[in-house]
């Protein structure tokens, strides 16, 4: 016990500063690193992003408990989930509440029968980059045309009470609510808002200087 107590004595102000910055990371914010290239051209692989923990949910700190909700997701957010069917933490963009109906024609989403407005941006033989709105979020998405075309067509499909789906960004190379289903509520985590910093995976690490403190829903 007099060891512990000089340790605290010696150590009492770093002591507090790590358990409420582990508080803080636990139930306000963090950043998570993004390892795949599933949300591009918006996130890029060595993106670290800045998720507020708060946005749906007050958690108990250092647990899964919800206190109680403090909102919900809107079209076009990028959520943060820890999916139980995946066995992973994924990064998605929110594209149907529950109750709306998803369709996917060739690329083209529409919800509840309307379809979302596209702009054509960098066409080429490889690759197709366009403009997607939905709602008040304009994004850019990605389709690889080397990939498989396979799940570029779906629906209709109504989401359920209490789910949501997702999809990522760069749309043939992603994998989301079309392999995974469905994403309960409860399973998610919190809002992306912002890149912290970014690393260059294949040059080195190099930080990325353009990346820095930038605003997700901005690029």
């Amino acid at each position: 016990m007099n060891f512990l107590n000089k340790l605290w004595q010696s150590n009492k102000l770093f002591i507090l500063f790590i358990l409420l910055m582990s508080v803080f990371r636990s139930a306000v914010a963090d950043w998570y690193t993004v390892p795949t290239g599933s949300m591009q051209p918006t996130i890029k692989v060595g993106d670290r992003i800045i998720v507020n923990k708060m946005a749906y949910d007050l958690r108990l700190p250092f647990t899964q408990l919800s206190l109680f909700a403090t909102g919900e997701p809107k079209r076009g957010e990028i959520v943060v989930f820890e999916s139980k069917a995946a066995d992973n933490r994924l990064i998605k963009r929110m594209i149907g509440l529950p109750g709306d109906v998803i369709e996917m024609k060739n690329e083209t989403l529409y919800i509840n029968a309307k379809a979302l407005r596209y702009t054509i941006d960098k066409p080429s033989a490889q690759q197709l980059f366009a403009t997607e709105q939905i709602g008040t979020i304009t994004h850019s998405i990605r389709i690889d045309k080397s990939k498989s075309d396979q799940f570029s067509t779906f629906g209709p499909i109504t989401v359920p009470d209490d789910h949501y789906l997702v999809l990522g960004d760069n749309r043939r190379n992603s994998a989301d609510s079309r392999f995974y289903g469905f994403v309960p509520r409860h399973e998610l985590k919190g809002k992306a808002t912002a890149i912290a910093f970014s690393l260059n995976y294949g040059n080195y690490y190099i930080p990325r200087d353009n990346r820095f403190f930038k605003n997700i829903y901005d690029i």
